[in-house]
Order: structure tokens, then sequence, then C-alpha cells
């Protein structure tokens, strides 16, 4: 016979759950980014495997393994292509002197104020060692990279074929009603659509319209820039006035003031307010982000995942949001039921 009761055999059980599980969480802190893009491509893809794979009648496997690929050719390759390209532009900057030094000596020409040339240049130094090591580098850190995508592209694929047990399983032990679990994940649905897709448009439009501007207008290395502005404009208190507005005062600086002043027209008219439309429009169709948990989420991303934080952290912080209005709804509930419960029993009393 055993020393234990039931119930203090069930809160052992619960204590060895928790402690391994606290156990594999850390032992899995190196992958958690390869685990949310897994379910951030879940999300994305999953439409299009339901309809080829459950309504055509396709063969699962053959349809996991397309939506693969062409996440991969779609997504993954040009990432890290565009990654390597703007760490070897970042290096090549920082290392180049003499374009700092001309740099300086063309704002202090333009701008009457005293610059301290070597804090600036020690400033410049630093903003390059950290904008490098945002991107992860094909060459230094190709083990890790497999890893993760390997890890990914497993998970993704064991997810879509067996994806009614899959999110059976979700709704069956998530730690609230079923008509909560299918509306957090109707709102993380809408939410990774709004934020990934939804803002990822949006900041592709706006590099995209930086890069073509600088072509047109002369300026140098106009997809490098372009491929920037893409990045920064993932954040609403910077975005694309960064790159252009610069860049702008510097053709001016070197005379060149209808290439300077048609920049910096162009941008405040027609870049920057691509964006409100483009969000109105996309808010009537997925939903919005609210800027401040862009901002945030931007803050809490980037030192966990890098420049992949740009979109994995708005990301954590829309989940984390979005479940404690579920909590609070659930406990509202609750707090509704015992009160209908106690009523009734002080009637029959």
């Amino acid at each position: 016979m055993s020393v234990f009761s039931y119930k203090q055999r069930n809160n052992i059980n619960l204590v060895i759950i928790i402690a391994l599980g606290v156990l594999i969480a850390y032992s899995l802190q190196s992958i958690f980014g390869a685990i949310l893009s897994t379910l951030v491509l879940y999300t994305i893809v999953r439409p299009a495997y339901i309809h080829l794979a459950e309504e055509k009648g396709w063969n699962k496997r053959f349809v996991a393994i397309l939506l693969i690929s062409i996440s991969i050719v779609l997504i993954v390759l040009p990432f890290y292509a565009l990654s390597s390209m703007v760490i070897s532009k970042i290096s090549e900057l920082k290392n180049n002197e003499i374009f700092f030094k001309n740099l300086l000596v063309k704002l202090q020409h333009l701008i009457p104020i005293k610059i301290n040339q070597d804090l600036i240049q020690e400033g410049l130094n630093r903003l390059g060692n950290w904008a490098t090591q945002l991107f992860p580098s094909l060459i230094s850190s190709a083990v890790n990279i497999i890893l993760s995508l390997l890890v990914m592209y497993f998970l993704l694929y064991f997810m879509l074929i067996e994806r009614k047990r899959f999110e059976f399983s979700l709704i069956k032990y998530a730690p609230f009603r079923e008509q909560n679990a299918l509306r957090f994940g109707d709102e993380m649905r809408n939410t990774t659509y709004a934020n990934v897709l939804g803002q990822g448009l949006i900041c592709l439009v706006q590099g995209s319209l930086v890069s073509l501007s600088f072509f047109v207008l002369g300026y140098q290395d106009p997809l490098f820039w372009g491929v920037i502005t893409t990045f920064i404009s993932f954040v609403p208190v910077l975005g694309p006035p960064v790159v252009f507005v610069p860049a702008a005062i510097l053709q001016i600086a070197n005379g060149n003031n209808f290439a300077g002043w048609a920049m910096l027209i162009f941008g405040f008219v027609v870049i920057i307010n691509i964006d409100n439309v483009l969000r109105f429009i996309i808010a009537k169709k997925v939903g919005n982000i609210h800027p401040i948990i862009t901002v945030i989420g931007v803050i809490i991303g980037i030192p966990l995942f890098g420049i992949l934080g740009l979109v994995f952290g708005p990301l954590l912080l829309s989940y984390f949001i979005l479940l404690v209005k579920i909590y609070e709804t659930s406990t509202l509930a609750s707090e509704r039921l015992e009160r209908i419960k106690t009523n009734n029993e002080h009637n029959e009393l």
C-alpha cells in the first residue's frame, strides 16, 4: 500500500512535470527562434495546405514538401542573401575611414556646428559592429542556421500532415475553454497576418520606393539602402526618414540640390504616407498592430532574436496581450456564473 494519498501523488507528479518542463524549455532555448518561426510559417501556409490537401485531395506529404520548398525559395534564401549583402556593405563602410572623414567635412560646411570627429568615428564603429551582429552570417553561424532550419521544417512538415490531430491537441490541452481556445487561434492568425504579412508588405513597399527613388536620382547603392529601409520600417518611430533624410542632406551638401530636395519631397509626401494607406487597407482585412506594441516588441525582440526580433518581438507581445484578454474574459465569466449560482441558492432558501 502506498504511503502517499491520491492527491499527494498527483501533486508530486505535477512538480515532476513542471521541473522536467522547465529543464526541456531551458535546453531548447537555443532553437526557440526556430520553434516560433515554425508557428508563424504554419499559420501562413495553413490555408494553402487545407485548400490543396483537404479540398482538392492532393497527397498530404507532397503538399507539405511543396509548401516548404516554396517558403525556402521565397523567404529563406532571399533573407540570408540580403543579410550577407548588408553585413559585407556595413563592414566595407565601417573600415572606410576616408569616406567618413569626407562626410564629416561636408557636414561641417553644411551645419555651422563644431563636430568632434573622434567621437563620431567611435560612435559609427560601434553602430557598425552592433548592426553587423544583428544579421545572421552564413559563414560564422552556418551550423546554427542549418540546425534551426532543419528543426523548423521538420516540425512544420509533421504539423501540416497531421494538422487535425495537432490542432485538436492544442484545443484539448489549452488552459482555457474550447471557445476561448478557438478565439485565441483566430486572433493569433489575424495578429500573425497583420504583423508578418501586413507589416512586411508595408516595409517592402517603402524599401522598394526608397531604392527606386535613389536609383532614379543617382544616389549610390540604391539596393543596399532599400534593404536597410525595409528592415528599419518595421519600427514605427524610425522608419524610412532615418535613411532618406540624411542621404538627401548629403546630396545638398555635395551641391546636388535637385536630387536632395526631390528626395525629401518624395519621401515625406509619398513614402511616408503610403504607410498610412496600406495600414488602413490591411486593418480592414486582418486587423492592425498598435505602434506602441510594435516599438516595445522590437525592444524585446532584438536582444533575443537579432534582426528577426523586428517581427518576433511584436508577435510575442501581441500573443501575451491576447492571452491576458482571454484570461480576463474567463475570470469575468467564472465570477458571473458564481454570482448566479449564489443567487439561485439564496432564492431556494
